[in-house]
């Protein structure tokens, strides 16, 4: 299952917490177009029915059936990118 890093889960919980829903906002992780070749990473009110969800320290990620099965032994970690913003990085789990 992925697991998130202590920032990811603030990173996560900053760019929800101003959402109209905010107890089931989220980032949904889905798979784009033919395969896993391509993640896209989106902020969600909720999840989709398929959806597999990951809750920690207060932050959810939810992960389309393909996301979840490419990201199962993943973990997520973020950090500030070059403009300031958040950068969202996948690394193997530890």
């Amino acid at each position: 299952m992925l697991t998130l890093t202590a920032n990811a889960a603030q990173a996560i919980r900053d760019l929800t917490e101003g959402s109209p829903e905010p107890s089931q906002s989220g980032i949904r992780i889905s798979a784009q177009g033919e395969g896993t070749n391509s993640l896209t990473l989106t902020i969600a009110p909720r999840p989709e029915p398929a959806d597999e969800v990951i809750e920690a320290e207060g932050a959810r990620v939810y992960l389309d059936p393909v996301a979840a099965s490419v990201l199962e032994d993943k973990s997520l970690d973020a950090g500030a990118d070059d403009q300031g913003g958040v950068s969202f990085l996948v690394t193997e789990q530890t």
